[in-house]
């Protein structure tokens, strides 16, 4: 499976740190960030081992695409199309 980015905790100490910060008067107390400079995000595949016992987990990734399709048919070169 395509790997996800989980949900992010309300607990961690960052995220406190920045709620006390803001909560109150005083408008937005930290900069936000505007400059973005990259359009894709790297693919980052979940591999799970199939064998009943073992069940381990790695990662895999894969460069910058604009389009990711998992499982779909494979495009072969110098493939003439018909109409």
């Amino acid at each position: 499976t395509q790997y996800k980015k989980g949900k992010e905790s309300v607990y961690a100490q960052g995220k406190r740190r920045y709620d006390r910060k803001q909560s109150g008067y005083g408008g937005q107390s930290k900069p936000i960030f505007r400059k973005k400079a990259k359009t894709t995000k790297k693919t980052v595949l979940r591999l799970e081992c199939v064998e009943p016992n073992c069940g381990c987990k790695r990662m895999l990734d894969i460069k910058r695409c604009k389009h990711f399709e998992l499982g779909g048919d494979k495009k072969i070169k110098r493939q003439v199309i018909r109409v």
